[in-house]
C-alpha cells in the first residue's frame, strides 16, 4: 500500500511545471508581511488582531508569516474545507469552528489560495453572524479565474493561472504540500492518479 501512494505521488509531480521559486514565494509573504505590519503596527493601537490560520492549507503561509509581524496579535485556527481528498470544491464542510472570542474583534484570516470563493465567503460570513467588528481576507495565491468570486481577498501574496497548483501548502491528494515553490499539474496526471 505504501508503494502506491510513493508511486502515485512520485508520478504526480514527474510532468509538473514550476511556476513560482522559492525565492518569489518568500518575496510574497514579505509583502503580504510589510503589507499587514503598516496596517496594525501603530504603536498607539490599544487593540490587537484576531489572526486566524485556515487548516491544513494554510499552515505553511501562516507559520511563515507569523513570525514576520511585529504587531501583537491573538492566534487561533479554524479547519474548513471544501476539496478532502479530490480535485475539485464540493460542500463547505466546518471540522474547527471559530471559537467565540471573535466577538468584537478585527479577524485576520490567513489561507493559502482563494480559488472558486465559496470556503473564504462562508468563513466571512460566519465570523461577521458570530460579531465580528471586521475580517480581513488573507491569502497567499489568489487563482486568476475569468468569472467572479463571491468573496475578495483584502490582502494577496501572488496571482497565479487558473491551473491545479500545489506546494506551499497546497496539495494534490494530500501530496507535496512541502514544495517550497509552485508548481502546475497537468490534468492528464490528476486523472491518471
Amino acid at each position: 500500500m505504501q508503494d502506491f501512494h510513493f508511486d502515485r505521488a512520485r508520478a504526480l509531480l514527474a510532468h509538473a511545471e514550476e511556476i513560482v521559486d522559492a525565492q518569489a514565494v518568500q518575496a510574497a509573504v514579505r509583502r503580504v508581511a510589510d503589507t499587514l505590519n503598516e496596517r496594525f503596527g501603530n504603536p498607539d493601537d490599544t487593540a490587537f488582531p484576531l489572526v486566524l490560520g485556515v487548516m491544513g492549507g494554510a499552515v505553511v503561509f501562516t507559520g511563515q508569516l507569523l513570525p514576520q509581524l511585529r504587531f501583537p496579535l491573538e492566534f487561533d485556527y479554524i479547519h474548513v474545507t471544501r476539496y478532502g481528498d479530490d480535485d475539485h470544491g464540493g460542500e463547505v464542510v466546518w471540522k474547527v469552528i471559530p471559537r467565540p472570542n471573535v466577538a468584537g474583534r478585527t479577524v485576520i484570516v490567513v489561507d493559502d489560495i482563494l480559488d472558486e470563493g465559496q470556503t473564504l465567503a462562508e468563513v466571512k460570513r460566519r465570523l461577521l453572524d458570530m460579531g465580528a467588528a471586521e475580517v480581513i481576507i488573507v491569502v497567499f495565491a489568489d487563482k486568476a479565474l475569468k468569472r467572479p468570486k463571491p468573496v475578495q481577498a483584502d490582502i494577496v501574496g501572488l496571482t497565479i493561472p487558473n491551473k491545479f497548483v500545489v506546494g506551499f501548502g497546497m496539495d494534490v491528494y494530500g501530496y507535496w504540500r512541502n514544495l517550497p515553490g509552485l508548481w502546475v499539474i497537468r490534468q492528464e496526471d490528476l486523472k491518471a492518479a
